[in-house]
């Protein structure tokens, strides 16, 4: 307990220092990466800021954290979210929880996504968020879609599917604290044989949603078969409001695809981020009709040299490191040996050593 303690106040301490605007600046051109980015569009109505530039970094647990955010952003996401973050953690006062939501003073802005299933904490969690994140509150998002058992379990997550009205006192309480947009990401239902996402999202549309994130499966399916776009697009005809789709994003070329196929305002990027920033730029380009722009091994390598930097620089636990020589090491000649030397590595410097060793091998 006083080892996490000692990390989250180390996180706090480094959040307000301006140690990983000096990293990112310093490594962000030579890895084909933009820093600093542009905020959250901030004029128009909530469409029209989504539609201004539609590729969101969707929220991922133990992924999203504030170097991970950045490096998003600095690929080119409109907006990056935190990890879930629990209200229940929020109202017994866990300051691991609120090391979730806090920004780093480089990050221009962020969305928080909050889960549970109490309003009243969900109410709590609303009115002390001006403390931690302040003008950099972009919108709040509850997240009606995950699967995992140890969330359905407490009625958080894609249980909600099964008490809309409970889901509408949530966004109920959330719009009479907060003046930023409120959102929701749901599923499309619980089970195959039981799809409820048209319904589902018009009543959270009533109860005052200002945006719908669509996962185009259902709860049981977890991550695996195919996200259907067609039941994303049946949701943005039944609502007034925007929607986001999400799901099955894995590159450039199925993000701006699942956009143009559903129709929606936005499209969430989760696994497609996975070691590669460049996804929401490219996107971007695959819109306007372009290329994806050549991502080369120098790039790819400067940019896990940025982000384990970044890892140092906002105090998250390098063992972070490991996913990450996974995720950015892909396609390099003996990929499979470069990461198990990586599981190898205990610090900061033994990773960037790695990597100067495997770019003088290419």
């Amino acid at each position: 307990m006083a080892r996490t303690s000692q990390i989250v106040a180390n996180q706090a301490r480094l959040a307000r220092s301006d140690e990983a605007t000096r990293v990112i600046a310093a490594g962000a051109a030579s890895a084909g990466l933009v820093w600093p980015p542009e905020p959250f569009c901030p004029a128009g109505t909530l469409r029209e800021r989504l539609c201004t530039s539609p590729f969101l970094m969707a929220p991922m647990a133990s992924v999203t954290d504030a170097a991970y955010r950045m490096m998003a952003r600095a690929g080119g996401a409109a907006l990056a979210y935190t990890e879930m973050v629990s209200v229940t953690g929020i109202h017994y006062g866990s300051e691991k929880t609120w090391s979730l939501v806090e920004p780093n003073v480089a990050e221009p802005d962020l969305a928080v996504q909050l889960f549970g299933a109490d309003p009243e904490h969900f109410r709590e969690a609303a009115c002390r968020l001006g403390e931690h994140v302040g003008d950099r509150l972009a919108l709040v998002d509850v997240n009606m879609a995950c699967p995992v058992p140890k969330v359905t379990r407490g009625g958080a997550g894609s249980a909600l599917l099964d008490d809309p009205e409970l889901a509408a006192r949530i966004v109920g309480v959330l719009r009479e604290e907060l003046s930023v947009p409120v959102t929701v990401k749901i599923r499309l239902g619980r089970v195959p044989d039981h799809l409820v996402g048209v319904e589902f999202a018009r009543a959270m549309e009533t109860a005052g949603a200002q945006a719908i994130a669509v996962h185009g499966r259902v709860a049981s399916q977890m991550y695996r078969g195919q996200s259907s776009a067609a039941a994303i697009a049946q949701i943005v005809e039944a609502v007034d409001v925007p929607v986001i789709a999400s799901g099955d994003a894995l590159d450039a070329r199925r993000a701006a695809s699942l956009l143009r196929e559903t129709d929606a305002a936005a499209c969430f990027v989760a696994r497609g981020s996975y070691g590669d920033p460049w996804v929401f730029s490219n996107a971007k380009r695959v819109m306007a009709g372009l290329e994806p722009a050549e991502v080369t091994p120098s790039m790819r390598l400067n940019a896990f040299r940025l982000h384990v930097r970044l890892l140092g620089a906002t105090g998250a636990h390098i063992a972070r490191a490991r996913s990450l020589a996974g995720w950015y090491l892909r396609g390099v000649p003996e990929a499979a040996a470069w990461r198990e030397r990586a599981m190898h590595c205990a610090a900061l410097d033994d990773y960037l050593a790695l990597a100067d060793e495997l770019e003088a091998s290419l």
